[in-house]
């Protein structure tokens, strides 16, 4: 375990014990946001990210000496295990080093190579590969087994041949090869041409692999999957060079044999097992480098800016199915919902005028929520003609995923007497309110950010984006008394089962007074309470820490230092002249340090304060209604709504999304659109270009926002 530590600390460039402290917190069964939030004394402050890849590390690590202590055992088994062998495998922290170590011992199937074996031919192979010799003298190994002198030379090369594949370090050797000049090559497969004509960017391509953006390598595969490329890795020329100066000693006819196995080992065995390696290896990197794209998209959604509990009118638009319309009180309720057809015949429009103008009044409607898609920007045009009043504020919301989540069994236990379209209406009127209470409840490759999600490692994706929802849920906190059990899912340390039993606790002993309460919902002991309760919220409890970050173990000492004021705790919270005499030094001790502390002071400042930002209305241009309306030229102001490797995805207003490509998103060259720009910043951009009969719109970035 310690050898395991060192090399997660040497590998992060984190102290050791750091490293050790945090292992043994998440051996315990602390959660990752309850590590980096309550226990930075024992990490020396590491944030989520770096706790995150300490336990990735440990994960890989440990499975790692598994597989080591197997194949130590499979050795020693053949009584083939040399001191020297053993201290090399449990010295090698290197996945590919230890299985090069055990290729030599593994059981083989029927090879060329064995079937040499098996007629005697291996003196031969080493009498070759010595090269001592000018004619090895094949004929001595002529005879029942062997016809032939060809027969007897060949299985020697297929000896040789396999002896050079299975040496460690000419592994290596090809592996470094492969390292610094493997080629990428990408073709289409002949008669494909039509069939894959989306592809076409891939038809023939070249390019040195370590250059080989994410999003490329993983279209040429998907190509590759499909049937219509054909994808290689090789390396440089030098590689083989290499091999042959190292085993072709000099011009003899046993030389000659030799390089001919080096060869053919090189081609035939060599090549395609490094191959398929580095196949492996680069899609998982581009995997990972997407995935990454699609967690920064995800978090970027998840945080996005809440309207708060208002009741408000949600819209779900359609032009031949009508438009769905509900009225949600503040807490997400559905009061009412009809169906209205203002894009229809006159006299249905004239209809939903009177049906909408009803609705607004009875309600007192000041908020109404329109869902972005299909018919969003015309039902948002027969509102605003129809005056509803200065103070009625009018939101355009994204509604990706809406579909997803109205047909879901979460929906249909929310809702069980309404259809789908009801549901979707609730939902885009629901995450107005709070993007993250209600996206959680959506399978976030449903909600239309990242890149090829559905081509990268789907353990890994889900891996990323549970831990993403996580990180969110918990930063911003969650109010125990009217959360669903889809959010309280994500609370550190709960999980679906015990979210189901808080909030049956809930419907049946009515609103939580406080964070103890919750030792009285069953099977929530103490060691959840500890991981859980700093991330619940009880707005209204009689005590005010209840409502704030200040985890329960703390609270004592929060008292204190109200008493040293002379102050009880809600007038030590309501004045900011007594915490600024609290010296936060006075009150350290082994389990409480200044990082704590200032953590404290910082919540007591704003006790209950949502980290997100505050949401405001964003116009788009109003003379656009489609991508007929652009032309090149145009400045319009926009909402990035996706960003990729190759630039980003920006909102017009429109149902077509326009790209700005990476190389038109800054004056200096960008790497990482990431660097630049993020989901849902508001931009400015440039028509470049428009593609009506591919839908396609380009774009260039007039003004970038700071990142």
């Amino acid at each position: 375990m310690e050898e395991i530590i060192s090399v997660i600390a040497r590998e992060l460039g984190i102290p050791e014990r750091s490293v050790k402290n945090t292992v043994d917190l998440l051996d315990g069964g602390a959660t990752v946001p309850f590590i980096s939030r309550y226990r930075k004394e024992a990490t020396g402050a590491l944030d989520e990210v770096k706790v995150e890849n300490i336990l990735d590390r440990l994960l890989e690590l440990r499975e790692l000496a598994r597989r080591k202590e197997y194949v130590i055992g499979v050795i020693e088994s053949k009584e083939q295990l040399t001191p020297e062998l053993r201290d090399r495998i449990e010295q090698s922290w290197n996945a590919a080093e230890i299985e090069d170590l055990y290729l030599p011992f593994k059981t083989k199937r029927k090879t060329r190579a064995e079937a040499a074996r098996q007629k005697g031919l291996e003196p031969l192979a080493k009498l070759i590969l010595s090269q001592k010799r000018s004619d090895p003298e094949a004929s001595r190994f002529v005879g029942e087994k062997v016809a032939t002198e060809r027969e007897a030379l060949d299985g020697a090369k297929d000896i040789i041949a396999a002896w050079v594949n299975e040496d460690s370090s000419v592994r290596g050797a090809v592996r470094v090869g492969f390292e610094r000049t493997a080629t990428i090559r990408c073709h289409v497969i002949k008669g494909k041409e039509q069939e894959g004509r989306k592809y076409a960017n891939y038809f023939d391509v070249s390019e040195p692999l370590r250059r080989c953006p994410s999003h490329r390598l993983l279209g040429m595969r998907r190509g590759e999957d499909e049937g219509i490329l054909r994808v290689s890795i090789t390396p440089g020329e030098g590689t083989l060079r290499h091999l042959l100066n190292r085993f072709v000693k000099d011009a003899g006819l046993c030389s000659q044999l030799v390089k001919e196995a080096v060869e053919d080992s090189y081609s035939r065995l060599l090549c395609p097992s490094i191959e398929n390696e580095f196949a492996a290896i680069s899609k998982r990197a581009a995997d990972i480098q997407a995935i990454e794209v699609f967690a920064t998209n995800l978090r970027g959604l998840l945080l996005g800016a809440p309207l708060g509990s208002r009741q408000l009118m949600a819209i779900d638009p359609g032009i031949r199915t009508g438009c769905k319309v509900v009225i949600l009180d503040a807490q997400g309720n559905l009061l009412h919902h009809d169906t209205i057809y203002p894009h229809s015949s006159r006299d249905k429009m004239v209809y939903a005028e009177m049906q909408l103008l009803k609705m607004l009044d009875r309600y007192d409607i000041k908020v109404i929520a329109i869902g972005s898609g299909t018919a969003g920007r015309e039902t948002r045009e027969f509102i605003e003609a129809l005056e509803p009043g200065e103070d009625v504020e009018i939101y355009m919301v994204n509604e990706d995923g809406a579909s997803v989540y109205s047909a879901s069994e979460v929906a249909r236990r929310e809702f069980p007497d309404h259809d789908v379209t009801v549901r979707g209406a609730i939902s885009i009127g629901r995450r107005l309110m709070d993007p993250l209470a209600e996206l959680v409840k959506i399978d976030p490759k449903a909600i239309g950010v990242g890149q090829y999600q559905h081509d990268v490692d789907q353990g890994l994706l889900k891996k990323k984006l549970e831990s993403v929802t996580v990180s969110c849920v918990n930063h911003v906190g969650v109010n125990l008394n009217t959360a669903s059990t889809e959010l309280l899912t994500f609370v550190s340390g709960i999980g679906p089962a015990l979210a189901r039993a808080i909030v049956d606790y809930r419907k049946t002993n009515g609103a939580f007074a406080s964070r103890k309460q919750l030792l009285k919902v069953p099977r929530l002991g103490a060691k959840v309470f500890e991981q859980c309760a700093g991330f619940l919220r009880i707005p209204d409890a009689k005590n005010p820490l209840d409502n704030t970050a200040v985890h329960p173990e703390r609270y004592e000492l929060v008292q204190r230092m109200a008493a040293d004021m002379n102050a009880d705790l809600a007038t030590l919270i309501k004045d900011k002249s007594l915490r600024d005499r609290i010296q936060p030094e006075n009150y350290t001790d082994a389990d409480t340090g200044l990082d704590t502390l200032i953590d404290i002071l910082g919540e007591l400042e704003k006790p209950g304060r949502d980290p997100r930002e505050k949401l405001h209305k964003f116009e788009f241009d109003s003379s656009i209604s489609g991508i007929n309306d652009l032309r090149a030229g145009m400045i319009l102001p926009g909402i990035v709504a996706n960003v990729t490797d190759f630039g980003c995805f920006v909102d017009l207003g429109i149902k077509t999304k326009g790209l700005v490509h990476v190389s038109k998103l800054a004056k200096q060259r960008v790497r990482d659109p990431r660097t630049v720009v993020s989901i849902r910043k508001e931009v400015n951009v440039e028509v470049i270009d428009v593609d009506i009969d591919r839908g396609r719109i380009s774009l260039s970035m007039i003004d970038v926002p700071q990142p």
